[in-house]
């Protein structure tokens, strides 16, 4: 069986990250949790959630994990370098910039800046930076189920011309 130019392009572009994440697993030291939960803005905007289960309104549900820390100083999809103490996350659509609300049934809450691809494993819907996942308390457990709700959403990119 052959791939098609264009398929076989698109596997070679997604193989590096594909690997990155096999091979970084998700965070796992057993840190103690914050007891407090982050504040976030009010009123979040809604955003439609095609890539999970439904929930009654908007948002996403499903597993949160967080990067391993062997991860920090290396480059996201978005350029920029992984910075555990600053408030970031993956997420496989949504735009790079987009805020997003990452709440537990606990009533923990962070917002988070999307600057990165992921996850890549079934059932998880977020990878937060390893601040996210502490002020969360998910460190110990590595996952937890959230609800995911966009709190403002990056504006499009400029369309560049062609020339």
């Amino acid at each position: 069986m052959t791939l098609k130019a264009g398929a076989a392009a698109a596997v070679l572009r997604m193989a590096p990250a594909l690997l990155l994440l096999l091979w970084s697993g998700c965070g796992g030291s057993a840190a103690s949790a914050s007891r407090e939960p982050a504040r976030s803005p009010s009123a979040p905007e809604s955003v439609d959630a095609s890539s999970s289960a439904p929930l009654e309104g908007p948002g996403e549900r499903g597993e949160a994990s967080y990067y391993a820390q062997s991860l920090a100083g290396r480059p996201t999809a978005s350029g920029e370098p992984y910075t555990p103490t600053e408030m970031t996350a993956a997420h496989r659509t949504l735009p790079f910039g987009t805020l997003v609300e990452v709440a537990r049934e606990d009533g923990r809450k962070v917002v988070v800046r999307i600057n990165d691809r992921g996850p890549f494993r079934a059932g998880r819907i977020i990878d937060l930076s390893r601040r996210a996942a502490e002020d969360l308390g998910i460190l110990r457990a590595g996952v937890a189920m959230v609800v995911v709700k966009v709190v403002k959403l990056a504006p499009p990119k400029a369309k560049r011309r062609s020339r």
